[in-house]
């Protein structure tokens, strides 16, 4: 089975800096595009930063300067480094990966696939 795992999270003094990385397993036959989404408390999820299978990023205005994310294809990994985090970057941070993948009835398809989340708490 398609697995995608967040490593990275934990703890941060406002300021300081964290980097997320995200591993996907299993039986791959293509990466579209790949990002990351954030969610806090009460809040909807929201796109924190995507990129393209060529390389193309998009970020959120409220992390943009601060955030910057990369992709190995050749390690099916996508990572997100977090720099000048601030309190309100709190939340659980979610890896996203358009896949392509063999169903059971033996036919390949594009889907979503996402993570368990990884928390990051920005806080004195």
């Amino acid at each position: 089975q398609v697995q995608l795992v967040e490593s990275g999270g934990g703890l941060v003094q406002p300021g300081g800096s964290l980097r997320l990385s995200c591993a996907v397993s299993g039986s791959i036959f293509g990466i579209n595009a790949m990002g990351w989404y954030r969610q806090a408390p009460g809040k909807q999820r929201e796109l924190v930063a995507t990129i393209s299978s060529g390389g193309s990023t998009n970020y959120a205005d409220s992390v943009k300067g601060r955030f910057t994310i990369s992709r190995d294809n050749a390690k099916h990994t996508v990572a997100l480094q977090m720099n000048s985090l601030k309190p309100e970057d709190t939340a659980v941070y979610y890896c996203n990966a358009n896949l392509l993948t063999r169903r059971k009835t033996g036919v390949t398809s594009w889907s979503d696939y996402w993570g368990q989340g990884t928390q990051v708490t920005v806080s004195s």
